[in-house]
């Protein structure tokens, strides 16, 4: 079956450098196998990395034996999304790319929620 994103099209890439994705295919795809429902699209900000860290989620050390080189700010990668909900609520929501974000992060988050904190474009 072909993936959706949050607009009803047809899920887009969300980054292959880095590559993410819960099944590091450049896609923010899901299943239920990704408990942590990896499926939103985001460019990576210095305060949500440093958010995530405070929260016991380091998205900077490089984790090699995980195929995970450790992010940047601007880099592109799959949250989890009730991480990406959390740094919402707390204000410092990372900014998504609509197209690449799948349609199930709408089990998690509302799309007027995603659109407020879409990248210029979206």
């Amino acid at each position: 079956m072909t993936a959706l994103n949050v607009l009803g099209t047809l899920l887009m890439p969300c980054s292959y450098d880095p590559l993410t994705g819960y099944y590091r295919d450049g896609c923010c795809n899901s299943d239920e196998q990704d408990h942590g429902t990896h499926v939103i699209c985001a460019r990576m900000t210095q305060a949500f990395l440093d958010f995530s860290l405070s929260r016991g989620n380091d998205l900077v050390t490089p984790r090699p034996e995980y195929r995970f080189a450790g992010l940047k700010p601007n880099n592109r990668w799959c949250l989890c999304a009730l991480r990406w909900k959390e740094a919402y609520e707390a204000g410092v929501a990372p900014p998504v790319v609509l197209e690449c974000t799948h349609a199930r992060a709408l089990e998690f988050v509302t799309l007027a929620q995603l659109q407020s904190a879409a990248l210029p474009g979206n």
